[in-house]
């Protein structure tokens, strides 16, 4: 049993959440049992997430997009009257990382994907509200394009979106999680030959043409499920707590 106070606090401090600004509050959203003896994670806030963590039997959830963005109406319409009674009816607390968690060097969302697609001497990347939430780096040695899709396929997403557009090998390349596409312009800067992210916008087959980069989008949950399933575990080994994640799949 742990102390949900001191988890929070200690993963407010790994993620330096306070040094970003972020479009929706970040750490403890919504308070739940003031002692945990089973953390769930994932990725998304929704209803079936908050019905499908309490019957597990967490006490806490730790997600990367949560409540209260401050894109969405400030009142509590239907919707968000049936996620706060799904949390309050279970004691579960709810807690989020966004931003800080995409850009941590070893928990985050883009550390973990650059992991994973072998991507080395990473640089930090992609600037949003201030702080660098991506990286950048090398394959070495450089891999025929083709390749790189099938290591997204293999360790990312096996269906992402391949806009084609960049050479036959690729040296460099590089990473941000989620919905980025505004950057494949300033990784096309930097030198990269492939940029790896989460979703793709109408705008993005042209653009990676005329600039001659690979642009792979593969999936804004899929490339965002490492960071709060890292957190977790992180969590249950510190504190001694169990740790599940739970999958909701979304083919976005």
């Amino acid at each position: 049993m742990a102390s949900r106070d001191e988890i929070v606090a200690f993963l407010d401090d790994q993620l330096d959440a306070s040094g970003f600004q972020d479009a929706l509050p970040v750490g403890l959203q919504v308070p739940g049992a003031e002692q945990v003896t089973r953390i769930a994670s994932g990725v998304s806030a929704s209803l079936e997430l908050f019905r499908r963590a309490a019957q597990a039997g967490a006490q806490m959830l730790v997600v990367h997009h949560g409540l209260f963005w401050a894109s969405e109406p400030r009142r509590i319409g239907p919707v968000e009257r049936e996620r706060l009674r799904a949390l309050l009816d279970a004691d579960l607390s709810l807690v989020a990382y966004h931003l800080c968690l995409d850009a941590h060097p070893s928990l985050g969302n883009n550390a973990i994907l650059c992991e994973r697609l072998g991507v080395s001497g990473r640089e930090p990347f992609a600037e949003h509200h201030g702080r660098s939430i991506g990286f950048i780096g090398a394959l070495d040695p450089p891999l025929p394009s083709d390749d790189l899709v099938a290591r997204v396929r293999e360790q990312v997403n096996p269906d992402p979106l391949v806009l084609a557009e960049g050479p036959p090998a690729v040296g460099r390349v590089a990473v941000v999680s989620g919905s980025a596409a505004r950057d494949l312009e300033t990784a096309a800067a930097a030198g990269a030959q492939a940029f790896v992210t989460g979703e793709a916008g109408e705008p993005s087959l042209h653009r990676a043409r005329e600039l001659g980069i690979h642009m792979i989008a593969a999936g804004h949950y899929a490339t965002e499920v490492f960071g709060v399933r890292e957190l977790g575990d992180l969590v249950a080994e510190r504190f001694g707590v169990e740790h599940v994640f739970i999958d909701v799949p979304n083919p976005v």
